[in-house]
Formats: C-alpha cells, sequence, structure tokens
C-alpha cells in the first residue's frame, strides 16, 4: 500500500483531521456500511470509526496526538470506500490548544501536556435546543465567565420550565408520527458538533450527558439494539473532539426506575450502563474522561470504566462537606456536578443564595474537590440558565471566578489537611486545603471569629493574606509568621486564611 502525504493538509496537534468520501445511499448507510481507518505515524498507530453524514458523504475524523508525518488507510464492507488511502503533517499546537483532559495524581486534573486543569463548571442542559439567538447568548456569556465546563445534554429535555418544542431532531421523524431510531438526522448533529466546537474555542469543556429521563419523544426507551447504535454513532462523530467528556447519563438512578415520568417503567437497568461504558471505550480511541450522574442513590464509581466521580447533592444541605469522603471511598477525583442552584423558583435545589452557592465551591475545593454551579432565577419568558442558557443574572459567578484565580495561584493542587499536627489536632473545627507544607488555606464559611491561634510546621515562616470571599478583597498583613502566633481577624462569615511558605 503506498500513501500520499499532502503536504498543504497540515493539522495541528490535538486538532481534527478530516477524510470525506462518496459512498452508497441506498439502504439504511447507518447499519449497513462498515467503515474505519488505520492511522500510523513512526510506531503509533490507532483505529478509529468512519460514520454516514447523509446525502452519500462518509467521513473519518482522527485526533492526532504527536507532531510528524501521518498516514490511513481505510477499511470498509463495501468497496468503493475500502483501501482508501492519504495522509497529513501535524505540527505543534498554537497557543491556548492543550488537549483532553486527563486525571492527574489520583484526585486532580491535567490537560494531556502537563498543564494544570482546575474543573470550573456549569449546567445548560438544553442550550442548544433553543433559539439560535440564544444559543449565541449562551457562547457569548460563557465568554466573560469563569467556567471551563459546562454539562449539556444530546437530546432536548422535557422538565418544570422547560416545555419547549425543539427545533431539530436527532432522527428521522417527528413527535406525532414518531421516530426512526435507525436513521440519524445529520443536520441535528451537525449543529450539535458547531456548538461544541464554539466551546472549545472557548476553552470549555463540554461535559456531554448521553442519557436522561426528562423525556416525552422516546429517547430513553429506545431499546438495547438502538442505544448501542447511538453511542457507537456519536462517539464516532465526537471522539476526535478535544474537549469532550462523556456522562452515561443525568440522573441514572431515576432511569432505572421510571419511563417518561411514568413510576415504576425502567427505560435502563443497571446492567445497562455497564454495557454502555464498553462500547464508548472501544469506539473512542483516545480514552476520554467518563463518569456517570445520579439523583439519590450514589453510583459505584469504583468501577475501573469510571475515570472520576459525577455527584448530585446527597442531602438538603450537606454537600461540598462529603467530599472527603467520597475521594477516600472511591479513590478518585471528586467532582459535585450539582451542588444545588443559585436561584428563586419552587424547587428546594434551586433556591439556594449566591453566598452559599459559593460557600460550596469554597468547601469542596478545599476538601480537595470541584463543584460545579448553576442558576434558576425565575424569569418572565422562563430562560433560566440551568437550561436554557441566555444570560447569568446570580451574584456567585464573580465569586467563583476570584475563588479560581486562588487555586490556579496556589503552586499546585489543593488537597485536604491531615488534621492531626506533632499529635495535636489545630484544625478540627475548620476547613483547610494544603499544598503540602508550603500552602494553607483556612475557611471559616459560615463562622465569624474574632482571632485566631495557629500552630505551623517548624521551621517555617509564612506571608498571611486575610481573604473576603464576599467581598473579593485580600489584605496582606506585614511581617513573616512562623511557629504559633495569633491573628486578629474580622468576626464576618466566609472569612479564608491564606498561607504561603517563604522560599
Amino acid at each position: 500500500m503506498s500513501y500520499t502525504i499532502d503536504m498543504k493538509n497540515v493539522i495541528e496537534q490535538w486538532s481534527v483531521f478530516e477524510a470525506n468520501f462518496d459512498g452508497p445511499e441506498q439502504g439504511n448507510p447507518f447499519i449497513d456500511v462498515i467503515l474505519s481507518a488505520e492511522f500510523r505515524s513512526g510506531t503509533k498507530s490507532a483505529t478509529v470509526n468512519g460514520f454516514y453524514d447523509g446525502d452519500g458523504v462518509y467521513r473519518i475524523r482522527f485526533m492526532p496526538d504527536s507532531p510528524g508525518e501521518w498516514t490511513f488507510c481505510t477499511n470498509s464492507n463495501v468497496k468503493s470506500l475500502n483501501e482508501k488511502s492519504g495522509g497529513f503533517i501535524c505540527v505543534s499546537p498554537s497557543a491556548g490548544i492543550h488537549g483532553p483532559v486527563r486525571v492527574k495524581n489520583q484526585f486532580h486534573f491535567k490537560y494531556s501536556d502537563g498543564k494544570p486543569y482546575f474543573p470550573v463548571g456549569t449546567t445548560c442542559y438544553a442550550w442548544i435546543h433553543q433559539t439560535e439567538e440564544l444559543q449565541e447568548r449562551t457562547l457569548q456569556t460563557l465568554s466573560g465567565s469563569p467556567f471551563n465546563k459546562i454539562r449539556m445534554c444530546v437530546f432536548p429535555k422535557h422538565y418544570d420550565y422547560n416545555h419547549n418544542e425543539p427545533s431539530r431532531y436527532p432522527y428521522d421523524g417527528s413527535l406525532k408520527a414518531g421516530f426512526n431510531f435507525q436513521r440519524f438526522n445529520p443536520s441535528f448533529f451537525r449543529h450539535l458538533e458547531q456548538r461544541i466546537l464554539g466551546l472549545q474555542k472557548l476553552g470549555v469543556e463540554c461535559d456531554l450527558i448521553l442519557f436522561h429521563p426528562y423525556d416525552r419523544w422516546g429517547f430513553s426507551a429506545m431499546g438495547s439494539q438502538n442505544d448501542d447504535l447511538y453511542l457507537q454513532y456519536i462517539v464516532s462523530r465526537l471522539s476526535s473532539f478535544r474537549n469532550i467528556w462523556w456522562s452515561l447519563a443525568n440522573e441514572y438512578d431515576i432511569m432505572e426506575r421510571t419511563i417518561s415520568g411514568h413510576s415504576g417503567t425502567p427505560s435502563k437497568v443497571p446492567g445497562d450502563w455497564d454495557r454502555f461504558a464498553q462500547i464508548i471505550q472501544k469506539n473512542d480511541p483516545y480514552h476520554h474522561l467518563i463518569s456517570i450522574h445520579n439523583c439519590m442513590r450514589m453510583f459505584d464509581h469504583k468501577k475501573s470504566w469510571v475515570t472520576h466521580c459525577s455527584i448530585q447533592r446527597m442531602d438538603v444541605y450537606k454537600t461540598s462537606e462529603n467530599t472527603d469522603e467520597w475521594r477516600r471511598e472511591f479513590g478518585k477525583p471528586v467532582v459535585i456536578d450539582e451542588c444545588s442552584y443559585e436561584g428563586n423558583i419552587n424547587h428546594g435545589w434551586g433556591n439556594i443564595t449566591g453566598q452559599e452557592m459559593t460557600r460550596r465551591y469554597w468547601e469542596g475545593m478545599l476538601r480537595g474537590g470541584y463543584v460545579g454551579h448553576g442558576e434558576t432565577y425565575v424569569h418572565p419568558q422562563e430562560i433560566l440558565w440551568w437550561s436554557h442558557g441566555g444570560e447569568l443574572y446570580g451574584t456567585s459567578p464573580s465569586r467563583i471566578a476570584f475563588l479560581k484565580k486562588i487555586i490556579e495561584d496556589a503552586p499546585a493542587e489543593i488537597n485536604p489537611i491531615s488534621k492531626s499536627q506533632d499529635g495535636i489536632d489545630m484544625n478540627w473545627d475548620v476547613t483547610v486545603g494544603t499544598v503540602g507544607e508550603d500552602f494553607f488555606l483556612y475557611y471559616f464559611g459560615f463562622n465569624q471569629p474574632s482571632f485566631r491561634t495557629f500552630r505551623m510546621p517548624e521551621g517555617k515562616g509564612y506571608h498571611i493574606d486575610i481573604i473576603d470571599t464576599w467581598d473579593m478583597s485580600i489584605i496582606p498583613l506585614s511581617g513573616v509568621f512562623s511557629n504559633q502566633f495569633r491573628i486578629d481577624l474580622p468576626a464576618k462569615q466566609y472569612i479564608a486564611i491564606r498561607m504561603t511558605a517563604i522560599r
């Protein structure tokens, strides 16, 4: 087999190379045609699936993970698509391209190039199913926000405050006539791709929710064969996008007991999730992050295919305070994707204050985890960020941005402190995050001390800042502090102390 490398075909590392081919339209190409390609560069090789994109067009996408010359050859059960070959040049990435996110040091994250990644997420479940104008407004809002990850659904959502009909569907058919779950609507997926790439340009990771129970179209109950076909198709289309995370389900446990809101009829059974994960892993050569989200029943995140915990609050009030426990139990990064939403709607999960949202962020981050934002303020047109996107009206995003900068400025990832120092427990009554003995963040939350006594590691001197996490102010104290000392505090809530060792 001879390969021709087009010297004009230059792709940046971790960007997408796409090869397009003309093929058969008759029958059902989504099922009848098998297409894949093997990509090679030196001793490296990877096999990726192609997919049918309608109108007789077949596409193969590939995300190169290293610079150099890459070649490919196709394999298909259709003669006109078989043994097609070619190649391209991969060059080093430009600034801002860091590759897919990976797990780092068991509990944290980094990009593929080693740059630290601290997920500061938000949720807009059905934003791609709104008007084009509203979708553009969502991207504009994200561009000025602190959020670098967004949870969003593939399928449209039917729930309180979200009853609109989407402008496009993922399958041929209609709500009235029904849908053919074995014939995809390529225009829907092209639109989805456009929005994911729009997020990518903003540096926002797309945590893509593949299934959810809030459904009146039948997408939550297509049957096992169609579920598997859908997963293979969407992973084949999207896995080459570097900012993809796979979320098997939003509130998986509801899907195990209800279908379209009718109690007692499951649309999924427990074994489905392991099968779905295997399909994704088989068809995703890039090994993107993968997890699953709960409602009331915690998922077993110890399963080998789960890369990180995706968790909804498990108590009316206590949420981020569980981060330490979940780290110990599952031994993986803890992402509390739903800690409740800042807002004022009727549901208890959607009416916490901006102060409480900010507090939960601080608690989770200092305990070595990561917390997700959401907003559900009553709106005259029922345009709520949590589902529709649009604009943010709450008071927490600017405070989350303030915290994000503090976390990014730390010398490394923050982990929860060991509560005992020299056999004497000095920190049992306060949340503390540390980077070894070189960096400490104390967070007093609801409490309002007027002073605090500290005993720090022997032989270390520290610069100290008093941080008002709500007013977003940082007051440095003069001098160097060491051993045991007292600090006067403003006797108000939501105060933090940062101690940085002198090098």
